[in-house]
Order: structure tokens, then sequence, then C-alpha cells
């Protein structure tokens, strides 16, 4: 066997071989050639969908009715307050005066050598409330803290960070005021009802002495003992508005002005400045010029995957795709068919200046959509948003889901929802004593804890503030958000859940105040709303009501008002939340994937037939290299024959031819 290819013929096998091969495998050629292609298209989805989700990212805060309905808030006098406006602030103009800013009241404690001596150890109970002609008023809304001190933490550093720690509503700080060193404590909060009562509970006994912790005792009412000194006195902010006084506890203030936050930044009596509230048509202007820009990209991308030269007669990769032709029928459409429900007095894109050129994109005529803006009969959010506007003022739209059909639903309440009450059966006793009628076990919204009361004299008033001050503070109800609210009425008290339907409720388990303060109390379970909207039931939670059938995922809440017919909705899927859903289904669905598992499945297929051509062409040049071997060796033996020959026929005698 030769083992070098054209030894024995001479012949340049391997180069004869090489030729043969280059033309076997043409074919193989063909499929690069195909799967570039292909790889191409895939790219060019991978392009498309890349765009798309681009364009649908781009319409998230168009489905917001705040992107279009927002307003804007200036302040003459920008030195004196920081003003802010939403959607429901009414245009117009106001005069403001501000004559005094909210501060949260500071104590002090009398001279220590340094920070690290000692006071004391026991418990600092931290109340909150309002100090008037001598007597103190709990504020309801904000529970008592308690906060333990350590014998290891009973210097004065020590307690500071017992207090800071503990965020107990009150912070601490010390100051040297260069004769020794002084506690500072502070309401965290600002406010008249934000003041502060400290009672101790001190570990040598004694109270309200002023020894060990009792140091940091303070009452102010005409009764207590103060140890501390007053150095800044809780204070409201205080201002005028159109002539009217307005007094807050905070220094940001939102309920003076529906829809208009103030904050607040210095007092300057006298000085009228004026405030303004205005429609925000920049920023609607620019929401909406951003949609038309954010579809031209898409529609631009969308061009060069798939249009066609006619001058240079080439095509894109994707010209003619039947896939990318059902793109774009579907987002003109979605773009094209009028919104017949909307409820803002709009139902075409064209009406705000929004419209469609020759090559598909959009156009934006500012002036027409400047009218459009500034016209306060229409509604622009329910062009874009998916939006509900009731004809009843105490039914508000709270959502939709891509299920929920366009229509207008007559809406009828058999039920309005109630809240969780319990209320007691005599008169509350109005004294407490410790260990005697002081407890009381709740089990409120489904979660149980229990109460311990301060031990004291009260009015109807202060005990009901006691008692709500406690619940909201218990750790178990905050944890689970739970609160309710504490009246009385000729001395008998009522605690209500501030969570309406079927899961509010007010159980009064036990306790050895009990039957002192509630007797055998009526309670009574929250209902959740109830009724119909266009006929069909609804299903009620709390005092949110959501629809079924054409109206499923419709939600509505009812806040007040009487039960039967409340007037109808106008609901509708703004542009943007539609073309929101027709994105959703491209990218979900199977419009872009089956396309795309198709090119995958075509690049499959040609590695498959690669594989089966190479192991093809692999057993052709086998074949020819055999074949070839075989004739080297015959032209090899042939040679080897006419050497030997022409040996043996030059060793035969001479012939003399004389």
């Amino acid at each position: 066997m030769l083992s070098t290819p054209g030894i024995g013929s001479g012949l340049d096998v391997n180069g004869i071989v090489s030729q043969l091969m280059s033309v076997e495998r043409r074919p193989l050629l063909a499929l690069d050639t195909k799967e570039a292609r292909q790889q191409t298209q895939l790219t060019a989805f991978g392009t498309l969908k890349g765009a798309l989700s681009s364009f649908q990212s781009s319409l998230a805060s168009l489905t917001s009715p705040e992107k279009f309905s927002a307003n804007s808030a200036a302040l003459s006098d920008t030195s004196l307050a920081s003003v802010s406006a939403n959607s429901s602030a009414t245009t117009g103009s106001y005069d403001v005066e501000i004559q005094s800013l909210a501060q949260s009241q500071k104590l002090k404690s009398g001279n220590f050598a340094s920070s690290s001596s000692t006071l004391g150890s026991g418990t600092l109970t931290i109340q909150f409330g309002t100090y008037n002609g001598g007597t103190f008023t709990l504020n309801p809304e904000k529970a008592a803290q308690a906060i333990t001190v350590s014998p290891t933490d009973s210097s004065l550093a020590g307690i500071r960070d017992a207090i800071n720690k503990a965020d107990a509503g009150i912070s601490a700080s010390i100051i040297n005021d260069g004769s020794g060193d002084r506690l500072v404590i502070a309401s965290k909060d600002t406010g008249l009802s934000n003041a502060l009562k400290i009672t101790v509970t001190d570990d040598d006994g004694n109270n309200t002495d002023n020894l060990g912790l009792s140091q940091l005792a303070y009452d102010a009412s005409a009764s207590g003992v103060s140890n501390l000194t007053e150095t800044v006195a809780a204070g409201n902010a205080e201002m005028v508005i159109d002539g009217i006084s307005i007094s807050k506890a905070s220094n940001t203030i939102t309920d003076a002005i529906e829809g208009v936050t103030f904050n607040l930044l210095k007092d300057e009596i006298g000085t009228t400045a004026t405030l303004n509230i205005t429609r925000n048509t920049a920023g609607i202007e620019k929401a909406v010029s951003n949609f038309v820009n954010s579809f031209n990209e898409l529609n631009q991308t969308i061009t060069d995957l798939s249009k066609y030269n006619a001058e240079t007669k080439q095509a894109s990769i994707l010209t003619g795709d039947f896939t990318v032709r059902a793109l774009q029928n579907q987002l003109r459409n979605a773009l094209s068919e009028p919104l017949k429900t909307a409820g803002g007095g709009l139902s075409i894109l064209a009406e705000i200046g929004v419209s469609f050129q020759e090559d598909g994109s959009l156009k934006l005529d500012a002036s027409k959509l400047s009218n459009v803006i500034n016209d306060t009969s229409k509604d622009i959010s329910t062009l874009f948003a998916s939006v509900g506007k009731p004809s009843d003022s105490l039914v508000s739209f709270v959502s939709a889901t891509s299920d929920t059909a366009g229509g207008n639903y007559q809406l009828d309440i058999s039920q309005l929802a109630t809240q969780g009450a319990a209320t007691g059966s005599i008169p509350a006793a109005l004294t407490i004593n410790a260990g005697v009628n002081d407890t009381l076990d709740f089990t409120i919204n489904g979660t149980s804890a229990s109460i311990i009361l301060a031990a004291g004299t009260y009015n109807a008033d202060s005990l009901a503030a006691e008692i709500q001050s406690k619940i909201n503070g218990e750790s178990v109800f905050e944890t689970n958000n739970i609160s309710v609210n504490v009246t009385q009425s000729a001395g008998t008290l009522t605690i209500t859940s501030d969570q309406y339907g079927s899961s509010s409720s007010i159980e009064i388990t036990g306790g050895n105040g009990e039957l002192d303060l509630f007797g055998t109390a009526v309670e009574t379970a929250g209902l959740d709303v109830a009724g119909t909207i266009n006929g069909a039931s609804a299903t009620g939670s709390g005092q949110t009501l959501t629809g079924t059938g054409d109206s499923e995922g419709l939600a509505l809440q009812i806040t007040g008002g009487s039960t039967g017919s409340r007037g109808a909705i106008d609901f509708a899927h703004g542009f943007a939340a539609k073309l929101d859903q027709v994105i959703n289904k491209m990218l979900d669905g199977k419009l872009i994937d089956n396309r795309i598992e198709g090119i995958n499945a075509k690049i499959d297929d040609i590695n498959d037939q690669r594989e089966s051509l190479i192991r093809r062409l692999d057993d052709v040049e086998k074949r020819i290299r055999a074949q070839f071997s075989a004739l080297d060796t015959m032209i090899a033996s042939m040679t080897q024959t006419s050497t030997f020959l022409q040996q043996q026929l030059s060793r035969l005698p001479t012939i003399d031819s004389n």
C-alpha cells in the first residue's frame, strides 16, 4: 500500500480530489446561503419584538388618567411656600398669607456633669395631646408609646439612645450649654395636638420626685408634675386663604384647598402672595407629542425591515412578509377605530390633531391639540387611558381589566358597605383603677390583642380617646394595619373599625374592664356593598363593587349615597390602553413567535441537511481517494513492470547487424 497519494503515479491526487470535492460541496454552500437568510430574518423579528416592547413601555404613563388631567400651582412668593396641585384641584386664583409655622414641642432636662451621668432606670410612657386651660386632652390619633430604660442604659447618653432606638414619636439629643449637659426631648410631629405628656414608672419607687428616671416626667396640666422645662411650645401652622383663617398641625398642608399641597417655608404676617392654579397644558402636550414620536419610531423600524426600493429594485429582509402586514394592520386598526363610550367628549385621535400620513407615521397638529386642552368640556384622559366616568359623585372608577368591554353601564345598589362596630349597653365608668377595670380584650377584623388603660379619672371624651389610642397603638393591630375610631354618646362608647365590609368586625372578648366600660355590648359585623351593573350581579368587597359579564373587571367604589339606581358609568379603553392590549397579544401570543418558531425549525432542518450532506461528502471523498489509490497502485505496478522489462531487454545479446 502506498502511504503518499500520487507517489506511485506521479499524479497530484490531493489537488485532483480537492477540485472534485469543491464541485460536490456546492449544495453545502447553498445551504449556508439559506441559513444566512433565515438567521437574518430571525434577527429582523428580534428587532421587531424589541421595537414593540419599547413602544409598549412608552405607553405605560399614558394609560394613567392623571397624566392628562394634572394641574400646576404657582405662588407669587416662592420663599413663603412650595405648592403643588393634582388633578382634583380647581383652576383659579387665591390670596395666601402665612402667619406662623407649625412647631414641635421641645423639652429640656436639668444640667448634668456629663453625658455619662446616671439618671435612673424604669419606663417612660409617652402620650400626645393638647394642653388647654390647665387640662391635657389626649390625641386619639396618636397611640401612647412605652420606652423601657434598663439599668445599663441609665446614663444620660444611654437614655438618649434608648429613646431614639424606640422610635416612639419623639427624639432625644444632648446639648452642652456651657454649664453642663442637658437632655433635650422633642416631639417628632408638629402641631398643638402633638404636645407631650411623659409619665414615669421609676425603678426607685417614686415616679414624680426630681430624682432617678422621674427627672424626665412632664405633665403641664394643672395637677401634673413637670420636671422637664419647655423650651419650644407646640404650635399649629396659621394661614389665611381668601380671608379664611386656617390652622393645621403640620407645615405640609393637603386639605386647605382640594387637590393642593402647601409646604410652608416661612411666616410673614401682613404679606399676601397670589396662588394660581392652572391646567398643566405643557405636560399634556408633551405626553401626546411623546406618544406620536414613540409610534413613529416603531413605524420607522417596521418600514426599514419591510420596505421595497422601486428605484434600486431592492427588497428588505421582511418585504411582503404576512406577519409584518398583519402587525401593521392591527396597530392601525387600533388607532383608527373610534371610541364609542369614552365619556370625555372625544372619540378619535384626529379630534386632538393626531392623524396618519401616507407613510403610516403619525402627525401632530399642536394648535388643534392646544384648543382641545383648553376646552373644559373635553377630557383627553379618556382618549388614551382606560377610564370610567360615573354620573354619581359618590361613585368613583377604581380600575378595569383588559376583559372589561367598553360600554355605558347602569349601576343599581341594593346594599351599602358598612363598618364593623361594637356599642356599649351602658354609660361607661369614668374611673379606671389599675388591676380592677383597666384591661380590655378585643378581636378586631379577625385579629386578637389586649390593651391596658392608664389609671385615672376621665370624662367620656377623654376615655374614648384613651381607648382609641391604646387600640391603635397595640403592636399586633399596627402590624396588621388595623385601626379603629372610638366615640361616645351620652357616655356610651362605640368602637368602629376603619375597615368596610364583611371582614370588618369589633368583638369585645373579655378583660376586667369589659362590664364597667361596655356592659353587654351590641356587636355588628360590617357588610359588603351589593348591587348590579347593567342588570348582572356584581361582586362586593368592602366599598368596591366589581362587575361580571361584559363589565368583567370593572371596579367601582361606592362611598355613600342611597340604595337604588345610581346612574351610569361610561367606560372605554383609550387608545394607549388598546395599543397596550394589542401589543401584549403580539408579544405574548403567537403572531411573531410562530414566525420565529418557523424560522428556527427551518434552521434546524438546514442543519440536519448539512449534517447529512457532510456525511455523504465524506463517503464520496473516501470513494474517490480509494479509486485514485487503486489507480496509483496499478500505475506504480505497471511502471515497475516496464522498468523490469527494460532492464531485461537491455541484457539480451547484441545482434551484429553485419
